[in-house]
């Protein structure tokens, strides 16, 4: 019998066509545990889930306590019966198998919905609303083409009821954009073709080193896998996607640290799609890094650091899920080379607007209070947090003062600010992989922001002083990090 394909599979695909691969193929004893942060994800979508349906005030089909074939009769008998709502069916057509959170009778049809307990939108700006997520798309898509197969739809403009209380249209026929005037269906048809040819065996996938990794629970085999293969995703910037472009011709990193990459270059472009000759040039530069045994890094440009008195590293944590920064947090040192240094922190003592407005008002203070001085953060993401904490709470600051403490006069993004400058022998450039590579070491054995989120979450249940404790050392190991970097970039330099 044929594997039926459902809505998680099409999630699945948008972000590792392997793990579909996986999930279907491996062996069960291979599989890692259940990260906690994932089981708090998944433990948020029911809860919010069923707080959305505890609070619905028109009558619906329940159909949640029943499961497979009489799951899916009831729902058929609710359609025929013309209910206004069902919450919890199952569908079916072809080889396609759904489980809408929602079916909703408009006209003559039905449409479907589901519950998340995140934004139904992504990308969104002063100057937009932002886009549908194509990993929502396509699980709606495939809902939709079974009603279409059962003769029940009401049009391919299905909906998310998203963590704002908001309902988001997902128009699948409209194009995406100016430029990309592909529509959400055509995307779905393609994610759909790839997951056939998956469970058919007709098309073979490949494991790929990638940031979503260590939310999955194929992590260690896949890492083992690519590290056996030399798999150029093992390259720092080089995506899956890039790496299907070049995988026939240039199998692994050893072949490309070996190649005459000018054999590919014809001009401004090079034989493979969407990769040209100066992105060829820095992968082979990176793949030589990796594969030479005494590798070291080195400096490519100089590297533009202002003198300061008065140095601040500085990291936030937040929780996506409730839209929230709860935790800004400050290594400060004296005269650089003075090795006492201080942590400061600002804790949201519980996931509230005003507790969130409370922490980011004292870490502002305390910035004020030591001008001058210069500010290190990795990555655009403080900068962007704190403008939308700004809009959020403008008693707090004005826009120019956050702009103000962002300039690049009195601030250095770690990463954005100092890419291209030097090459390092390392898989990736996150702080923690360069850090570790400089001999830093977290106190916690699993650090990572996703288990601090899990922690914070822990620790506003319980008050437990051991988890806040937890959550505070891993805030300032990961500004001591930036510290370790700094300190390695400026030996770099003067070396």
């Amino acid at each position: 019998m044929t594997k039926r394909i459902t809505a998680a599979m099409l999630y699945d695909a948008i972000r590792c066509p392997h793990r579909v691969t996986l999930d279907l193929f491996g062996a069960p004893a291979d599989r890692d545990q259940i990260t906690a942060f994932v089981q708090l994800l998944w433990d948020r979508g029911y809860a919010y889930e069923q707080e959305i349906i505890r609070g619905l005030n028109v009558p619906f089909a329940n159909l949640s306590s029943l499961s497979g074939d009489e799951k899916e009769a009831a729902t058929l008998d609710a359609i025929n019966r013309g209910d206004a709502l069902v919450y919890s069916g199952r569908i079916t057509a072809m080889d396609l198998v759904g489980e809408p959170d929602l079916l909703r009778r408009e006209g003559l049809g039905y449409v479907a919905g589901d519950i998340k307990s995140g934004a139904g939108l992504e990308g969104a700006n002063e100057d937009s609303d932002g886009r549908p997520k194509k990993h929502y798309a396509v699980q709606l898509a495939l809902y939709t083409e079974i009603l279409e197969g059962i003769g029940v739809s009401a049009g391919r403009t299905p909906f998310v009821w998203d963590i704002h209380a908001d309902e988001v249209r997902y128009d699948l026929d409209s194009p995406q954009g100016q430029r990309k005037p592909e529509s959400l269906w055509d995307s779905y048809q393609k994610i759909l073709d790839l997951v056939r040819a998956i469970v058919s065996g007709r098309h073979h996938t490949l494991p790929a080193l990638m940031s979503d990794c260590k939310l999955c629970h194929w992590r260690t085999l896949c890492k083992k896998h690519v590290r056996e293969a030399g798999d150029l995703t093992l390259i720092p910037e080089l995506g899956r996607a890039t790496r299907d472009a070049m995988v026939s011709t240039i199998p692994t990193i050893d072949d490309l640290a070996r190649a005459d990459i000018g054999t590919w270059t014809k001009g401004k472009k090079t034989v493979f799609p969407g990769i040209g000759p100066d992105s060829l040039r820095k992968f082979q530069t990176r793949a030589r890094l990796l594969t030479h045994p005494d590798a070291k890094p080195y400096v490519v440009h100089p590297v533009d650091l202002p003198p300061a008195n008065t140095e601040l590293f500085f990291d936030i944590e937040t929780d996506p899920m409730r839209n929230i920064c709860y935790l800004h947090g400050f290594v400060e040192r004296k005269n650089s080379g003075d090795p006492a240094e201080r942590y400061h922190s600002f804790l949201a003592t519980s996931p509230t607007p005003e507790e969130e407005e409370r922490a980011f008002a004292e870490a502002w203070a305390y910035i004020r209070s030591r001008r001058p001085c210069t500010i290190y953060y990795y990555s655009k993401y403080e900068r962007t947090w704190w403008r939308q904490l700004q809009q959020r709470h403008p008693a707090v600051a004005t826009q120019q003062d956050i702009e103000a403490i962002f300039d690049r006069s009195v601030s250095v993004d770690l990463y954005f600010d100092l890419q291209g400058c030097i090459e390092w022998p390392t898989n990736d450039y996150s702080v923690k992989t360069l850090a570790t590579y400089l001999g830093f070491t977290w106190r916690d054995q699993e650090p990572s922001g996703a288990a601090s989120i899990e922690w914070y979450h822990r620790w506003v249940e319980s008050g437990d002083p051991a988890i806040r404790q937890r959550i505070l050392d891993y805030n300032e190991d990961d500004c001591l990090a930036m510290r370790v970097l700094l300190d390695g970039v400026r030996a770099l330099t003067a070396g």
